[in-house]
């Protein structure tokens, strides 16, 4: 085999037409070899000779795509040290785009030796075990996509995982169930589309690992959140080039795709874990260690490990990887698994941080959708409300307020306002807007919408841990019984609960993100955990009765509510005061005799009634050249409450009349008579002022 020195880079393998260049980082290794394997399995390995600032290359002129490879890297193995170099285990290349096969657990995958400490050292091949990196041909016929750019305050995020949304689908053929190219097919994006949805937030497709105690139980990682390589995606859901053509699929019927990824941790665990990558590359640039016990790992994720961000070549890879995904996938956006990981410098979370900085000056992905999860384990990991100008967060104290508010506990109201309203005091004081807010009620982790309004308690018993994982406290009801019932009215109540869920979600200030199969009632059987099950448990069952019928239909048509009316969806926050020109406040919140809340109203503990009343003109959205869009002034009521009320309607300037767009204890609203309306217990009414 004919070996030239090659260039430092790009990092990983690159296929040039002629030949493919190898570069690997490693601060500390002694040497490297770059490992080749046939189809049947044999090595020949190449020592790479050459070393640029502390990267190790080669370029072989007689390697084509589709060339299977890894690495063995040599050096110290002083865990004392932080140091875990072990050449005879074979290593995923960090900046792979492609990576085959699958972990096969064994005692050789790890550094040491199992069953002794580990600053023991195993001397066993883990090749035999180990997933294979891959040569890939980047071409792709991309044509004239184009990223659909939905602005923030019209978008709405689908959450969904590759292989739950589609498994189950009948519509979705059998070969394609499970896979990139399944989420792609017909069925899937109609649904999308009637839904009436902009952006789908995929869960993890990068490259990651099914844990071994799970394997070990019958169980694999389902979710994803265990990854191992940051370009590659998952081969379980197709090849890189099937993520194209998803994407491509998906721009072409207008929505977005966001990808939830996880650069917090990585799959080779704590100081007791696996040796697959970065921990045998060099331990010590890629992880966070205890400062005066480099034997140990930081730990801000639970997970035992954090990936280290005060080391510059770690932050090279993820910025590395998050632009490939924009430039060379096209996807629209991320969404960071445990953020404030990423913000740590020296201990507390830092939101002036170097990552911060290194985004918002970055041509590329200051352009896209940043999403952060505002909460990891470590101290003061709490931080919704915290990220800077730029991002959006999944807001966590809107998801308790509204499951509260709903369940029908006290002292909820003046919270509720908030939430409805944008949460300007959790946004506005740091100049960022009513879409920093990602409003939510449901994901992945958690109860389905259905399993919230049906089970007081958490089931996680399929899970193997004896139901002591998942959260204890989850602000649910099971409104009579845990669990099916048969009894109508519980399920009335539950079917009426659900329905205030979804239009509290759509109707509130900020932008909505639905978990995939909320609109139709998919249930987990109370499992609130569900990372484990790759099975029925967790796949969306497509075999709507006609309950789930009238849900799904309920839900198309409050989010056609939401596109249609410009003052449900503005950019900034409420001012409370009178719109320029007019004699009117942009929003008022409205007792039930009609006049506004006082603060006797809002001091009133065991108050559960809310009006909102939104003007017409209170919309901050211009068309092209710049010309204000105006809407129809709504007025939102809610009744948390066991009684019935009656609400008189506020009095209103212009043409028209009320004229009730919906009601969640009914399935059409009644006609409006007189001046007031009935607004019956645990229900949400929306109405509209205007000509018909």
């Amino acid at each position: 085999m004919r070996i030239r020195p090659g260039a430092p880079y790009p990092l990983g393998a690159t296929w040039d037409g002629e030949g493919v260049n190898f570069s690997i980082f490693s601060e500390h290794a002694e040497s490297v070899e770059l490992c080749l394997f046939d189809a049947d399995g044999a090595e020949q390995r190449v020592t790479m000779r050459d070393r640029t600032d502390l990267i190790w290359h080669t370029y072989l002129p007689d390697v084509r795509p589709g060339q299977l490879y890894g690495y063995r890297v040599f050096g110290p193995y002083a865990p004392a040290e932080g140091h875990r170099f072990n050449p005879n285990k074979l290593l995923l290349d960090p900046y792979a785009k492609s990576v085959t096969g699958s972990v096969q657990w064994t005692d050789a995958i790890f550094g040491y030796q199992v069953g002794e400490d580990d600053q023991s050292f195993d001397e066993r091949d883990s090749a035999p075990g180990m997933p294979r990196c891959a040569v890939i041909d980047p071409s792709f016929t991309w044509g004239d996509d184009r990223p659909p750019a939905i602005p923030w305050n019209r978008t709405i995020i689908y959450e969904a995982h590759v292989k739950g949304l589609t498994m189950l689908h009948p519509g979705v053929a059998e070969d394609l169930r499970g896979t990139f190219l399944g989420v792609a097919s017909d069925p899937i994006v109609d649904h999308l589309l009637a839904l009436g949805v902009t952006a789908i937030e995929l869960m993890p497709v990068h490259y990651f690992v099914d844990d071994r105690h799970l394997v070990e139980r019958g169980l694999r990682n389902y979710w994803g959140y265990n990854s191992i390589n940051f370009l590659a995606p998952d081969i379980r859901y197709g090849s890189y080039k099937d993520f194209k053509s998803m994407v491509k699929t998906m721009h072409r019927a207008g929505i977005e795709v966001i990808l939830d990824v996880v650069y917090n941790h990585t799959a080779e665990g704590n100081h007791m874990g696996p040796t697959l990558s970065f921990r045998g590359i060099d331990n010590s640039a890629y992880y966070r260690l205890v400062p005066d016990d480099k034997r140990h790992y930081m730990d801000f994720t639970g997970t035992g490990i954090s990936l280290n961000l005060l080391h510059p070549r770690a932050i090279k890879l993820i910025m590395d990887s998050l632009r490939y995904w924009v430039l060379d996938m096209h996807v629209d956006g991320f969404r960071f698994d445990l953020a404030p990981v990423l913000a740590r410098e020296l201990f507390d979370v830092n939101r002036l941080g170097t990552f911060f900085d290194i985004i918002q000056q970055d041509p590329v992905l200051s352009q896209v959708k940043l999403i952060a999860e505002p909460w990891d384990v470590g101290p003061g990991g709490y931080q919704v409300g915290n990220f800077p100008i730029g991002w959006a967060e999944w807001n966590g104290k809107y998801r308790d307020c509204l499951r509260r508010f709903w369940r029908g506990d006290p002292g909820q109201v003046p919270e509720l306002a908030s939430r409805l309203s944008g949460s300007s005091d959790l946004y506005e004081a740091s100049g960022r807007r009513t879409y920093a807010s990602i409003n939510f009620v449901t994901c992945h982790d958690g109860f389905t919408l259905t399993d919230l309004v049906s089970y007081d308690n958490k089931h996680n018993e399929a899970n193997g841990e004896d139901n002591r994982d998942g959260a204890d406290d989850n602000f649910s009801r099971n409104w009579g019984h845990e669990g099916p019932t048969d009894a109508l009215r519980i399920e009335r109540m539950r079917a009426r609960m659900k329905r205030n869920l979804l239009a509290s979600l759509i109707f509130s200030q900020g932008v909505p993100m639905v978990l995939a199969g909320d609109e139709f009632g998919r249930t987990q059987k109370g499992n609130n955990n569900a990372y484990c099950q790759d099975n029925e448990i967790s796949w969306v069952d497509w075999s709507l009765d006609a309950e789930d019928r009238e849900l799904l239909d309920f839900t198309r048509r409050i989010i056609r509510i939401f596109r249609d009316n410009p003052v449900l969806r503005r950019r900034t926050f409420f001012t409370g005061k009178p719109i320029p020109g007019e004699m009117v406040k942009d929003l008022t919140w409205i007792r039930p005799d009609g006049s506004e809340m006082t603060e006797d109203d809002w001091r009133d503990g065991s108050n559960q009634l809310i009006g909102m009343l939104v003007h017409g003109e209170a919309t901050d959205e211009v068309d092209a050249r710049g010309r204000p869009i105006y809407g129809h002034t709504i007025l939102l009521l809610v009744n948390g409450g066991t009684r019935s009320r009656y609400y008189v309607l506020p009095k209103v300037e212009g043409l028209g009349r009320w004229r009730g767009l919906v009601d969640t204890s009914r399935s059409d609203p009644r006609p409006v008579r007189g001046d007031g309306v009935n607004l019956a217990p645990h229900s949400l009414l929306l109405l509209r002022h205007g000509d018909e």
